[in-house]
């Protein structure tokens, strides 16, 4: 059985999030909103965001309206932002770089 992935610390946090260039911290989550060209890319990031955070059986809290994807990460079995929530987030830039993302 996997470890349990442990709660960053605010400033282990602070410092991950350099890595992760348009992400915030919002309500005590990891926060990203992606502006694709229309309604058929951002869907086809969210088709293929899920079934990367399937295979990591880590799953973001999301919203689509239109060509807008508003993502909230977080490790609710940790209380917090932990290292798997950045490793998604990595992941999802990658996705979204090969998308007409704005």
């Amino acid at each position: 059985m996997a470890d349990r992935p442990t709660k960053l610390s605010d400033v282990d946090v602070q410092a991950a999030l350099r890595d992760v260039s348009g992400w915030t911290l919002a309500s005590g989550k990891l926060h990203r909103e992606y502006a694709f060209a229309n309604f058929v890319e951002a869907f086809g990031f969210m088709a293929s965001a899920a079934l990367v955070a399937e295979s990591m059986n880590h799953h973001p809290e999301w919203s689509n309206v239109y060509r807008t994807v508003k993502i909230d990460l977080s490790t609710h079995d940790a209380g917090g932002i932990t290292k798997l929530d950045f490793d998604l987030a990595k992941k999802m830039e990658s996705l979204a770089a090969k998308r007409t993302a704005k």
